[in-house]
This record gives structure tokens, C-alpha cells and sequence, in this order.
């Protein structure tokens, strides 16, 4: 069973998004949060699996919350998603440095939404290949980055930074099988082992990371 927290400002949403997940025998919505603290508070009491999560909301955002949610230890454990009636790219980025582990348009169909809450459960990445390059070439342009690859990548080894560039292209671990030439199972127990050693909390951590820590550069891929 996936525990599932809401946090959104406006009620009509929350109920909407509550009927389509209850209509799912795998999901538990255990509690609903009306601004940012009190879905920090929430996560706090009822530890869920994932927290699907309005950005734009009174006194404490949805970012902050985030931020303040991926910064405790004890709620390691927890998925956010943010959700934004605008699909902007620098919301998108802004939600993964908070520490989310996925961004989603309020309009998106409720298949997509089930499936997002499901992905984010198990740790996988929620954004496709062409937004993830879209966003990063965007701005990595203007963000503050490492422009050499940084120490703390010294803990990988070579195959694992091939692993972690082609998670950084959006990748799932299929096509990083397939590229190169390994089993699924092996693809992902790489990605796994690199989450490990570089404290990422997902899949989507460590596209951010790869770019942050100089890994991998806008455009540059297949460096």
C-alpha cells in the first residue's frame, strides 16, 4: 500500500485528487495538508510514501516545504511531487534542487497521475528525456555549477560515471542497459549503488548532481 499525503491550498483540488487516487486499490491518502508547514507537519506525524504537493501556496511554499522535508533524516524515506499550474522550466528545476523527486501540471490526466505516484515510489525518475535537456541546457546557463568535475565523484567508479551521465540524459535503466550492454537488473544496481555513495535521494537528484558536480555540461552528454 502507497501512503499518500495532499497538500494543496484549495479544497476542491485536494478532493478531486483524492477521489481519483482512492479509486486505487494500492493507495492510501492518509492525510491532507492545506499550505506548506502544516504538510511538513503532516509528513512528520503520518510518514507517507509520497506527498503530492501544490507549489504555489500561502506562508510556506511548496518549495520550501520540500527543501525542509528532503533536509530531515527521518523522513529520508519520503517522495515529493510537486504539482504547478504552469509548465514552466524554472519551476522545474527549482523542484528538483528542493529536493522532489518529480514535477508535475495540475492538468495532467489521472492515469498519468497514478502512474507518477507510483514511479516516484519506487525511485525513478518523472521527467522525460527532452525536459530534462530542455531544462538543464536552460539553466545551467545562468546556475552556479562546478566547472570541473568535483571530488566527491572520486567514490564512483568509471562504469558508474558512464551510468550516471546516461541517468543524467533522462535515461531508464533499459536504454542504460542497452547502451551499454548490460542486463536491466545490472543497470539498475548501478544506479542504485550511485544514489548510495552520493547521498542522492533519486533518480532525479542525480541529474541534478550530474551537472552540479560537473559531470556532465549542457549539450555535452557524451562526455
Amino acid at each position: 500500500m502507497i501512503r499518500i499525503l495532499l497538500a494543496d491550498d484549495q479544497r476542491l483540488v485536494r478532493a478531486g485528487i483524492r477521489s481519483i487516487l482512492e479509486d486505487e486499490t494500492d493507495f492510501d491518502v492518509v492525510a491532507e495538508a492545506a499550505d506548506g508547514q502544516a504538510a511538513v507537519s503532516a509528513c512528520r506525524e503520518h510518514r507517507p510514501d509520497v506527498v503530492l504537493m501544490d507549489i504555489r501556496m500561502p506562508g510556506i511554499d511548496g518549495l520550501e516545504a520540500a527543501r525542509e522535508i528532503a533536509a530531515d533524516e527521518e523522513l529520508a524515506a519520503v517522495k515529493v511531487i510537486l504539482l504547478t499550474t504552469f509548465d514552466l522550466d524554472e519551476y522545474v528545476y527549482a523542484a528538483l534542487r528542493a529536493g522532489a523527486s518529480g514535477f508535475l501540471v495540475k492538468d495532467t490526466e489521472p492515469v498519468e497521475l497514478l502512474h507518477a505516484v507510483r514511479v516516484a515510489h519506487r525511485g525513478d525518475a518523472l521527467i522525460s528525456p527532452s525536459v530534462t535537456r530542455r531544462l538543464i541546457a536552460e539553466f545551467a546557463k545562468t546556475d552556479t555549477r562546478i566547472t570541473e568535475p568535483d571530488r566527491r565523484l572520486d567514490v564512483l567508479t568509471d562504469r558508474e560515471r558512464q551510468v550516471m551521465r546516461l541517468v543524467a540524459a533522462g535515461c531508464t535503466n533499459g536504454e542504460i542497459a542497452t547502451s551499454l550492454v548490460l542486463s536491466p537488473l545490472t543497470a539498475k544496481t548501478h544506479v542504485s549503488r550511485i544514489m548510495t555513495k552520493i547521498g542522492a535521494r533519486d533518480r532525479s537528484q542525480v541529474v541534478v548532481m550530474a551537472y552540479e558536480y560537473g559531470l556532465v555540461s549542457p549539450g555535452r552528454l557524451d562526455s
